[in-house]
């Protein structure tokens, strides 16, 4: 997932790791599909699933669950879609609307639906293994393993509407990014880059890509393009004079993202997806994003240069 952090200098959260390492083996030997480590992203689904609870009954209970919404579900959504992905408690019927806007002409509600989907992949995939998978956390009574199952356990109430018949793998979130992207969605755009999957290949491209971002001050996009911008661009001639390259680049454009106004406190998506999907998780259930950043990925020496880097990021260019 493009929200969920690729770097290797998150030492800290080892040990969280580690006990995700688990949530692989279940009675049977059915394991969880994988992820793609380069992108973040959860794999596709495989053709054929395995799940405890039989298909038929899921699609059945899938039927029932479309049935009682369709009264209840608004057409409409808020001016601002994005707002709403934070406190919508029923992502599954978030999502359905905004298809129907994207299916208007709403690039911005296409790049939201790809977020949603991107965000309940790996509940979506197996609903019934993903709580296994907490019972097995849970059981194993570890201080580390409490804020995981905590965060997974608000993910699952979320996307409970989704089944693996949906399909919230790769190919597509992919599909809905390029549609939004080719429409001129540039957090969309951003992502793809960040997926390693951009809209053109050449170094010019990239270039005007990130100046772009830079020039939007839209904080998705920086967020969005931010895993681009770490260690994986280093000796990217294409990026040379941009906060680029380094262990610190990736962490400043999340950081100047909250600054520029994206949701980063202590029950935002950003820190709730860090912590179910990618094992990250504060021991402190206040902290936001910027403050745990500083207090466990960023050393005393190395936090004034994380400031002048997010407020390099953040300054107005051009008079903009």
């Amino acid at each position: 997932m493009t929200f969920v952090p690729t770097l290797k200098t998150w030492l800290l959260v080892v040990p969280a790791l580690a006990l995700l390492g688990v949530v692989g083996y279940r009675a049977g030997g059915r394991a969880l599909p994988a992820t793609d480590h380069a992108t973040g992203m959860v794999s596709e689904a495989p053709a054929e699933v395995t799940l405890e609870t039989p298909l038929r009954a899921q699609q059945l209970a899938r039927q029932l669950l479309a049935t009682e919404r369709t009264g209840s579900v608004p057409s409409g959504l808020p001016l601002d879609i994005r707002a709403d992905m934070e406190g919508e408690t029923d992502l599954f019927a978030y999502a359905q609307r905004l298809q129907q806007q994207a299916a208007a002409g709403n690039t911005e509600a296409r790049w939201m639906v790809s977020r949603v989907y991107d965000y309940c992949a790996l509940y979506a995939m197996d609903p019934g293994g993903y709580q296994l998978d907490n019972t097995l956390l849970t059981s194993m009574g570890m201080s580390g393993s409490a804020p995981i199952v905590q965060a997974r356990e608000r993910v699952a109430r979320r996307c409970g509407g989704f089944v693996a018949s949906d399909g919230l793998g790769r190919k597509l979130i992919l599909t809905q990014r390029l549609q939004a992207a080719h429409a001129g969605n540039i957090a969309a755009e951003a992502a793809l880059m960040a997926d390693g999957q951009p809209l053109q290949q050449t170094s010019e491209y990239r270039r005007d890509l990130v100046e772009r971002v830079l020039d939007s001050r839209d904080p998705e996009a920086y967020m969005a393009l931010s895993p681009a911008m770490g260690q994986r661009a280093a000796g990217d001639t294409a990026l040379q004079g941009l906060v680029a390259g380094d262990q610190f680049s990736e962490l400043a454009w999340r950081l100047a993202a909250c600054e520029l106004g994206m949701a980063c406190g202590p029950d935002s998506v950003l820190m709730n997806n860090f912590c179910a999907n990618g094992g990250i998780c504060s021991q402190d259930g206040g902290q936001d994003f910027s403050s745990f950043v500083y207090d466990a990925a960023v050393s005393r020496q190395g936090a004034g240069k994380m400031k002048t880097l997010v407020e390099q990021l953040i300054k107005r260019r051009n008079g903009r």
